[in-house]
């Protein structure tokens, strides 16, 4: 009779690792009753399905050879010089060589990963920060350290320190329209942490996914623009939030050493980005339908962002606080000490509305009295909605944690009432 031996374990990273809790919470609030602020998705009633498949038809009309055939794994020539147009026309002068088209931009993170890191080095990251950049980093064997940041961004003077007592390689940022706050980081915080790149000897990866996304306000200057970071200074970029995700289509652009690297990676792990997508995505841009179409996204987004935050006053506890984002797709609210929002998802499903809890985007001990609010796919009246849903949620257990003094629980909560600013 033959022995069967066991099947050699999983590698230790695989063991550690978990499953995202946005995914999960997203295959929850499949109920169409459910009105989910989780998610961090965009409209897909406003895709310009038209228009895309416009540029599908063209494509594959003029050069369907072509199209549907293997290609180079830096990516479309055409694709890649457009995008190097709409970076230069931003304020960074970018060559089509200088960028890398990957298979969305988390794809990008998983190839810096590979090529920056090895098991047991530290990456620096925003506090709270991006949670598929904790997962990708985790993959890697890293170990991530939080860095303290306020309305501005990240703080200087505390990256010193987590620089001085953990040696990162590498500073992961998303200094635009933030994920999961919504905040933007001002010039200044950007032109200090190049500097302090610069003497520290740290590589910075800055993810700009959302930053076409602006309702109002000045467009600030990428890291990757300042002159002390040029040497150092990655910056992502997707279609996932401004096209559509389904055509998984982002860029790295980075110094030509790391972006080597970066190119064999991708070879070793899918060859290249889809020939077709790439080409009918080139086409779309091409045409110019790409800042109609954000105009239009925009105008939508905004309305949405100010039903939310017209709601929030009376959605949330007094002594809550809230970001006020310029763009993007998410506000960062944080309830008065006390209350768990984790511990009061189920009671929220139960009243069909959804959040994602806040301490699901640290890297350190978090908080747990933060969540973050996605405005992105529901339109004003059900945005409004979905909040008057969560408001009694909120309302109890601010009465049922109050300590029993007599006074009253709202004048009792720290801070101004429902100031909409974050401290």
């Amino acid at each position: 009779m033959t022995v069967v031996a066991a099947l050699p374990d999983l590698a230790g990273r695989a063991g550690s690792l978990r499953t995202s809790p946005v995914r999960d919470l997203l295959a929850l609030t499949g109920d169409p009753e459910v009105i989910s602020f989780a998610g961090g998705l965009p409209a897909a009633e406003l895709f310009d399905a038209q228009g895309l498949r416009r540029a599908f038809d063209q494509v594959l009309a003029e050069d369907p050879r072509r199209v549907l055939q293997y290609s180079t794994t830096e990516g479309d020539p055409d694709l890649r010089a457009l995008l190097a147009a709409r970076l230069g026309r931003r304020g960074l002068p970018t060559h089509a060589d200088d960028l890398l088209v990957t298979t969305g931009s988390q794809q990008a993170l998983t190839l810096l990963a590979a090529a920056l890191l090895q098991p047991g080095d530290v990456v620096a990251v925003e506090e709270p920060t991006y949670l598929a950049a904790l997962q990708c980093f985790g993959l890697a064997g890293a170990r991530v350290v939080a860095v303290p940041t306020d309305d501005d961004g990240i703080l200087p003077d505390r990256l010193e320190e987590v620089l001085t007592q953990h040696r990162p390689r590498l500073l992961y940022l998303v200094p635009t329209f933030h994920n999961p706050t919504g905040r933007t980081m001002t010039a200044a915080r950007r032109h200090a942490v190049a500097d302090i790149a610069a003497r520290r000897g740290l590589w910075i990866i800055e993810d700009d996914p959302y930053g076409d996304l602006r309702f109002e306000g000045t467009p600030q200057p990428w890291i990757a623009t300042v002159p002390a970071a040029a040497d150092r200074t990655v910056l992502l970029g997707s279609l996932s939030k401004t096209v559509a995700p389904g055509l998984r289509l982002g860029w790295l652009r980075a110094p030509a050493p790391l972006r080597r690297a970066c190119v064999l990676a991708k070879q070793a792990t899918d060859l290249h980005t889809s020939t077709i997508d790439q080409a009918a995505a080139a086409r779309y841009l091409a045409d110019g339908d790409l800042e109609r179409h954000l105009a239009a996204v925009c105008a939508a987004y905004r309305r949405r962002r100010d039903a939310m935050l017209a709601a929030l006053p009376t959605a949330l506890p007094a002594g809550s606080h809230w970001t006020r984002p310029q763009g993007g797709m998410f506000v960062w609210a944080r309830l008065p000490d006390g209350l768990d929002a984790a511990a009061l998802l189920p009671a929220a499903l139960t009243n069909k509305v959804a959040y994602v809890p806040g301490a699901v985007f640290h890297a350190g001990p978090p908080p747990p009295n933060t969540l973050r609010l996605s405005f992105t796919t529901n339109p004003p009246a059900r945005i409004a909605e979905g909040l008057a849903r969560l408001a009694p949620v909120l309302a109890h257990a601010t009465a049922t944690s109050a300590p029993d003094t007599g006074a009253d629980v709202r004048s009792a909560a720290a801070g101004p009432p429902n100031s909409g600013e974050w401290t």
